[in-house]
């Protein structure tokens, strides 16, 4: 299948501008596409630091960031998984344990959604103790493109 890149931002909608008060005919419907970048994270062995999860364009919205453990880690001792920005480790999700399968969504906050006027590298710190086991995870990030909250 091939692959179609857009420098974005999308729209969608059928009517662009509000003119009346007519849904459907003149009052404006157009909204934002959600972008998602989304990668496998290691959640096995020792601590593995600022993995790379997403690098959200400058003036965007982040409006979510989950957590999706698919097998769960097997390690003995704990381990968890924090996703934040190197200024913010946390900023996203907070020692999650990732001991048990299931999806975890982040804690959104002010400073965090709004990504300014520079990209944002979002970055995943995983806390182990021993390679003794195994696990799968997954992280997405989701954002809006172009939507500056400032």
């Amino acid at each position: 299948m091939a692959n179609t890149t857009f420098s974005g931002p999308i729209k969608a909608g059928t009517i662009k501008d509000t003119i009346g008060t007519t849904i459907g005919t003149n009052v404006a419907n157009v909204g934002s596409v959600v972008m998602a970048q989304s990668i496998v994270v290691d959640i096995t062995g020792a601590s593995h630091l600022n993995q790379r999860i997403a690098v959200v364009p400058a003036n965007s919205q982040i409006i979510d960031v989950i957590l999706n453990v698919t097998t769960a880690n097997t390690d003995s001792g704990a381990a968890t998984l924090s996703v934040g920005t190197e200024a913010d480790a946390d900023a996203f999700l907070s020692s999650v344990n990732v001991k048990v399968v299931g999806t975890t969504r982040g804690t959104l906050d002010t400073e965090a959604t709004d990504v300014g006027t520079t990209d944002l590298e979002v970055l995943g710190d995983f806390t182990g103790a021993t390679g003794d086991g195994t696990g799968a995870a997954t992280v997405t990030v989701l954002y809006i493109q172009n939507n500056n909250l400032s």
